[in-house]
């Protein structure tokens, strides 16, 4: 058998083997890239990896509630992401981790986490926006359809994140010549594609690295942005993350986006994750770099 012919692996399953990074010492781990021969590594691989990073250092009762974290240079996928996780606090209750991750012998990544018990307390939330079973929705590949000339090489990447946008996201739609202004709002069912284990560590690791995928969508809607065209640079600044009760990232979940501000060459978006049954269990807050390309 050649090596043409051997059998691919499935696409969730290179996930698992990326966030499965490797201890160097206790508070010290190293993460590999799955696909060197793209420029930059993605920001959600580097935020899934420090945060599992962080929970190795966490007695495993304590859930993390939140996360605050900087992309401060592009990641280099040829090479190892070094990652170093300084232990911060720990309480009766909570823990809190800073991780910097390391290429060069320079910081491209800091995150901060923080793990809690749980505990029983009031509760309260806005009600789910209403939006289409994200089974009657096409999928990634139906929607991207029109683009798989233009860009043959993404039908070889893996999709470890099963995808359906309730529209077509802003940039497609301006590929289509279809250039007018809509508002600033983008939804999206999101699941992993495949069963994942138990582990409620890679549940929230896994909506991490998924959390980044499409939440700049919305800051583009208004502005009619086709960035296949090359036509716009676009990169993730900060993220942040609160995580508010239980779920399975390999169950749908409906991720809400609006971008409530754009300017001086960045934009702002807010992001809420809810179950099917509609319990919100993520809030996300993100400010990317948006700059037209001249």
């Amino acid at each position: 058998m050649t090596e043409a012919d051997q059998p691919l692996d499935e696409p969730l399953d290179v996930l698992l083997r990326l966030l499965d990074i490797e201890p160097l010492e206790e508070t010290l781990f190293r993460g590999l890239s799955p696909d060197t021969s793209v420029q930059r590594v993605f920001g959600g691989q580097v935020a899934g990896q420090a945060l599992v990073a962080a929970g190795r250092t966490v007695e495993s009762e304590r859930r993390v509630h939140s996360l605050h974290a900087y992309f401060l240079h592009a990641g280099d996928p040829a090479i190892p992401l070094i990652y170093r996780v300084d232990v911060t606090r720990d309480t009766r209750t909570m823990s809190t981790r800073r991780v910097t991750a390391t290429q060069h012998n320079r910081a491209v990544f800091v995150l901060t986490a923080s793990f809690m018990l749980p505990e029983d307390g009031l509760a309260h939330q806005d009600p789910m926006p209403a939006a289409p079973d994200p089974e009657t929705l096409p999928t990634f590949a139906e929607r991207f359809a029109p683009l798989a000339e233009e860009f043959p090489s993404r039908r070889r990447m893996p999709r470890p994140i099963d995808l359906r946008y309730v529209d077509d996201p802003p940039f497609l739609a301006a590929f289509k010549g279809e250039s007018e202004p809509r508002r600033p709002d983008s939804q999206v069912w999101l699941r992993a594609a495949g069963t994942l284990p138990d582990d409620p560590l890679l549940h929230v690791c896994v909506l991490a690295y998924a959390s980044d995928m499409t939440l700049l969508d919305s800051v583009l809607a208004p502005h009619g942005i086709d960035w296949t065209g090359k036509s716009a640079f676009i990169a993730s600044l900060d993220h942040a993350m609160w995580f508010h009760g239980p779920f399975r990232a390999d169950e749908w979940l409906l991720y809400d986006q609006h971008s409530p501000w754009a300017g001086n060459g960045r934009g702002l978006a807010l992001g809420s994750i809810y179950t099917q049954d509609g319990q919100r269990v993520c809030s996300v807050v993100q400010e990317g770099l948006v700059r037209r390309r001249r």
